[in-house]
This record gives structure tokens, C-alpha cells and sequence, in this order.
């Protein structure tokens, strides 16, 4: 049996926590592709992938969304 690791839902308040941004700069960085987009969860719901956040953590002054992953 193997096990999985679930990639969780971040919501907007644990994104800004664990990243120490504040929300105007997080979605400045989301509109420039130096932050991960959040997915929409419902109408008036969004959150951001958990392993996509911590792609991000790892070195976030190299980042860049346009393939996901750090240049």
C-alpha cells in the first residue's frame, strides 16, 4: 500500500500568515506571475494549492508562474 500526500487548500488568511505577505502585495504578485493564481473553489471562494505555496517558499525572488515552477 502506498501512501499519498494530499496537496490541502490554503484559504486567503493561512496563504497571508505563511507567506508574512500583506493581501494588496499577494495579489500584486498573483497579477505579475511571481505568486501562484489561486483556484476557485465556488462563486465567492478561492484558494491556493498547498504545494504550490511552498514551491513559492522555497526561494520566492525566483519564482515565476509561467511554469509553475522556480527559473
Amino acid at each position: 500500500m502506498s501512501l499519498q500526500t494530499q496537496d490541502r487548500i490554503l484559504r486567503i488568511k493561512t496563504v497571508l500568515q505563511v507567506t508574512g505577505l500583506t493581501r494588496s502585495t499577494l495579489y500584486r504578485k498573483v497579477q505579475r506571475g511571481e505568486f501562484p493564481k489561486q483556484i476557485k473553489l465556488s462563486e465567492r471562494c478561492a484558494g491556493w494549492r498547498q504545494s504550490a505555496v511552498d514551491a513559492w517558499m522555497r526561494n520566492p525572488m525566483f519564482y515565476s508562474v509561467d511554469d509553475g515552477n522556480i527559473k
